[in-house]
């Protein structure tokens, strides 16, 4: 049985305030960001669409591979035998592989850790990816029924999990409604994390695909977004069109040694522990002051890094270990 974290009464925040970004990193990505991973061969991975595509370091922060996407590709850098066409989400896996969902060619393109194709993967609108152990990737979509797809490392389909949320009737809006991102601890699990539930919500899975507990917000401050968000839901229910609703989660981290999972909404950003308890919110800025409203998470054990389109990546003292001093 899931348990449910609610962020009020007893699990309400023990810290909030303003957090400043210290500096603006890897200032060559900015527009179109997509993804910034640290992939488990402790490599960092940055994905920006359409330019400049896949940027790889080390873990002494020297680049040392460009994967770059077909329009306005550069010729002179390292590149494997396939561009990407469309990429949406990156990871590395601990053997160095790495692993691209192009929506544009609906395919998962594994690369050598120099860049070299792999093989391809047929998913059609692959949206996120996460490297597992064992060779095996998991990923999500717009429009297969379950949230997550496993493929081996040869490339079949070895498992399906995670039912959606029924939060409307016409099934091509629902299953819009649960679009999701994705991002994996050391032990093992895989959180996914819903891009419009109307309660922002990090649902944790084992690799089997059996659901641990809800990370939930649902406190006093957020019930009046949730409820304009189930009206616009019944509105476009009624109406039928294409799905097109404005995010409500906009970005999910977790810190890969203990589980504690930190979400973006827009320029607020929650810390919760590992038990679904909300310990901190925070409005983050960038050095001068303007509003980030990330996109892009990536927790390191002493800083962040959060990412928006088109402003870029910043570096961010964590304020949960700057307490504990």
């Amino acid at each position: 049985m899931c348990l449910l974290a609610c962020a009020a009464g007893s699990a309400a925040a023990q810290d909030e305030g303003d957090l400043m970004a210290r500096q603006r990193v890897f200032p060559s990505v900015g527009p179109g960001l997509r993804s910034i991973k640290r992939g488990a061969d402790g490599r960092l991975y940055l994905l920006a669409s359409p330019s400049p595509g896949l940027l790889v370091f080390d873990r002494q922060g020297q680049q040392v591979l460009t994967v770059s996407e077909l329009p306005g590709a550069d010729p002179s850098a390292k590149t494997g035998r396939a561009l990407i066409t469309f990429g949406e989400d990156c990871d590395g896996d601990a053997d160095g592989k790495i692993y691209v969902a192009d929506r544009g060619a609906n395919l998962i393109q594994v690369f050598s850790p120099d860049g070299t194709l792999l093989r391809s993967i047929s998913v059609k609108n692959p949206i996120a990816v996460a490297a597992l152990p064992e060779g095996e990737v998991a990923v999500g979509t717009l429009r297969e029924p379950h949230l997550v797809i496993v493929f081996d490392k040869n490339g079949r389909d070895v498992r399906e999990f995670g039912d959606p949320e029924p939060l409307a009737e016409r099934q091509e809006l629902n299953r819009y409604l649960n679009i999701g991102e994705l991002a994996t601890d050391a032990q093992g699990h895989l959180y996914y994390a819903f891009a419009y539930l109307p309660e922002p919500t990090v649902r944790q899975y084992d690799r089997l695909g059996y659901a641990g507990q809800d990370i939930q917000y649902t406190a006093l401050e957020a019930m009046p977004a949730a409820q304009a968000a189930r009206k616009e839901i019944q509105r476009q229910e009624r109406r039928g069109d294409q799905p097109s609703l404005k995010r409500i989660l906009t970005a999910v981290g977790v810190d890969r040694s203990n589980g504690e999972v930190w979400i973006a909404l827009y320029n607020t950003l929650l810390h919760f522990d590992k038990e679904g308890n909300r310990r901190a919110s925070y409005k983050i800025y960038t050095p001068q002051g303007a509003r980030l409203e990330a996109t892009a998470i990536l927790v390191e054990p002493d800083r962040m890094m959060i990412g928006t389109d088109p402003l870029g990546i910043y570096e961010f003292d964590r304020p949960d270990k700057k307490n504990q001093k």
